[in-house]
């Protein structure tokens, strides 16, 4: 089995680079806001702050007059958009359970995420980067499936609570342009080379008070921007002292979290990196929470970011990378769109040939050897056997949920428009090559999450970000 298909990949990108979220930070688009289809739409009401006024959008009767409250470049932000963000945002955080940060500290936090997403979505217009009809429809299929439901279905549950379609299918469009901008920007920088692999096996060897051991950490980032002055250090480090202090004397850390860090996705996950290994951590990080048990803190800790205050959630033994996984064996048509053919067409074309097969009119494997633009054409679109991780990441969701025997729906991906048929699953032992193929995939995320948070801070810092009065 090689590489050589386009949609082959030798490691995935890591799994929150590659989701999507209405509310922000990148999830799978088929996993889009589960939480928001079933909320009970609460409908909370106050105002931002003296400088940037937030007064929910009226449901019926008179709509208030919007305003501007941010200008991104050139475009601007206002207060509906940012009153609707943040109903969905609390709705989210509801259905989550936990405590919820006080609303102003939220508001602010959403405005920011609008100010980092706008930035982002004007690079990829201005690259180039499209979202055609067809991946909309995917997506919103996507969001269905994943909840066991019909698109008929999504769309009367979002309209009771309170999203339309069309505001729906736009955050849809705007998180797949995001992620395609992102994969554009980030995959072509990552390398993984034979050294990188060796040295990551070298200190798994060597750290042996660390080797298969995962941890948890959940943070408070007090962020110190460039050229800040002796003043203003102090005063943030004093506000990390302060944040520490309350976490010690026993505050549900989440919630300081949500309500005290900088972190972008404070609100999303109170703080918690997840259970990783520690090499996917910062030494710094690891350094100063060694010692610690479950639930201790550290810091502030002083890194190039800013003031950190650690907690230690979560100490357990890792289980070791399996000897034996899950293959597939699929095939596939793939149509490629270009000036003869556009997305929406392949789609269509693509669903006939599907409706031709389980009608038993034409064969799968006839049609691709006929119809394929791929190099598996010639076997009938057959894929061979492959590991987890050699498929990029939205063809192999698409083959995860299929069972032995069944054909996708058209499959809409970063190299064109696919059908997929799974033939046959099997329990395959890893060999020595293959192992490593394991440890590439991980390095490969470490490095791509890490670049990530670099690239979006330098789109936010090119940004031009000029804050509005209300209107008096």
């Amino acid at each position: 089995m090689t590489n050589s298909h386009p949609h082959h990949r030798a490691a995935r990108p890591p799994r929150a680079a590659l989701r999507s979220a209405l509310l922000g930070a990148p999830l799978l688009v088929a996993a889009l806001l589960p939480a928001l289809v079933h909320a009970q739409g609460l409908r909370p009401t106050g105002r931002l702050g003296a400088s940037t006024p937030l007064s929910r959008p009226a449901t019926s009767g008179p709509r208030p007059a919007d305003f501007i409250v941010v200008v991104v470049n050139s475009e601007p932000i206002t207060n509906n958009e940012v009153a609707a963000k943040l109903v969905r945002t609390e709705q989210q955080l509801a259905q989550q359970g936990g405590a919820m940060p006080a609303r102003e500290v939220l508001a602010r936090q959403v405005l920011e995420r609008l100010i980092n997403e706008k930035a982002q979505i004007q690079l990829a217009h201005e690259a180039g980067v499209k979202v055609d009809d067809a991946a909309v429809d995917q997506a919103e299929l996507g969001v269905a499936t994943q909840n066991q439901i019909s698109v008929a279905e999504l769309r009367q549950r979002l309209a009771q609570d309170g999203l339309s379609v069309a505001q729906f299918r736009a955050d849809l469009r705007n998180q797949l342009l995001l992620t395609k901008l992102r994969e554009r920007e980030l995959d072509s920088r990552i390398r993984v080379t034979e050294a990188d692999i060796d040295q990551f096996i070298q200190e798994k060897q060597d750290g042996a008070d660390t080797a298969g051991v995962e941890i948890n950490l959940a943070q408070i980032l007090v962020a110190v921007p460039e050229n800040i002055d002796a003043a203003q250090l102090a005063s943030a480090q004093a506000r990390a002292e302060r944040a520490a202090a309350r976490a010690r004397s026993g505050e549900d850390f989440a919630a300081l979290a949500r309500e005290l860090s900088d972190a972008p996705d404070r609100d999303r996950t109170g703080g918690q990196f997840g259970l990783r290994s520690p090499d996917r951590l910062p030494p710094l990080f690891i350094e100063a929470t060694k010692s610690l048990p479950a639930g201790g803190i550290a810091g502030p800790v002083r890194s190039g970011a800013g003031f950190h205050v650690l907690k230690v959630v979560e100490r357990r033994q890792a289980n070791l990378p399996a000897m034996t996984v899950t293959q597939s064996r699929a095939r596939h048509i793939l149509l490629r769109p270009g000036p003869q053919l556009s997305e929406s067409v392949a789609v269509e074309r693509l669903a006939d040939f599907r409706r031709r097969i389980l009608a038993g009119q034409s064969d799968f494997a006839t049609l691709a050897r006929e119809h394929s633009q791929d190099g598996s054409a010639r076997e009938g679109g057959d894929l061979g056997w492959v590991n987890p991780g050699q498929f990029v990441p939205e063809f192999e969701e698409a083959v995860n949920r299929l069972t032995p025997g069944q054909i996708s729906q058209p499959l809409v991906s970063r190299f064109g428009v696919h059908l997929i048929q799974l033939q046959e699953r099997r329990e395959n032992r890893l060999g020595p090559r293959e192992q490593r193929d394991v440890v590439r995939g991980l390095v490969r995320e470490k490095k791509l999450e890490e670049a990530y948070l670099t690239w979006a801070q330098d789109v936010r810092g090119r940004a031009y970000v000029e804050y509005r009065e209300p209107p008096q």
